[in-house]
């Protein structure tokens, strides 16, 4: 049997390095306006401001942290490993293609379950519904034709 793969990724527009990027154009007027205000006295924008770029680094950390999440399903002759990635931290589950039953999802939203000897994983959060369910039906089916 050849070895079949699947790469679930988040959709997001912008590349760790454009979100700094939109986060510093988002910042200079903010601060810029803040330099301004504290020239002429004002004080207290200043601190605004700040309070804004920190409010908006906190955001713009967290897209980025999460911008390269996935999931990649391989499955071998021996093997489906299941390898998750969220925030640079990674997940590897390795089931028994013949002890893995799939559990499509049952409603919207709902993500698919992997299933073998106790153990459970679930996938496809970074897929649409219709790509959920034709990825559950293609893994399954995978799976049949390894046994």
């Amino acid at each position: 049997m050849e070895k079949r793969e699947w790469l679930l990724r988040r959709n997001c527009s912008l590349t760790p390095a454009q979100t700094g990027l939109a986060f510093g154009v988002l910042c200079l007027l903010p601060l810029a306006l803040g330099c301004v205000f504290v020239w002429l006295g004002y004080w207290v924008v200043l601190m605004f401001a700040l309070a804004e770029t920190a409010a908006a680094a906190a955001v713009f950390l967290h897209y980025a942290r999460h911008a390269a999440d996935y999931e990649h399903v391989v499955l071998t002759a021996g093997c489906l490993l299941v390898e998750r990635v969220s925030g640079g931290e990674v997940d590897q589950t390795c089931f028994e293609p013949c002890w893995t039953r799939v559990a499509v999802p049952p409603r919207s939203g709902a993500l698919i379950a992997l299933e073998s000897r106790g153990r459970r994983v679930e996938i496809g959060c970074y897929a649409m519904d219709a790509q959920r369910q034709a990825f559950a039906r293609e893994l399954r089916l995978a799976l049949n034709q390894n046994r």
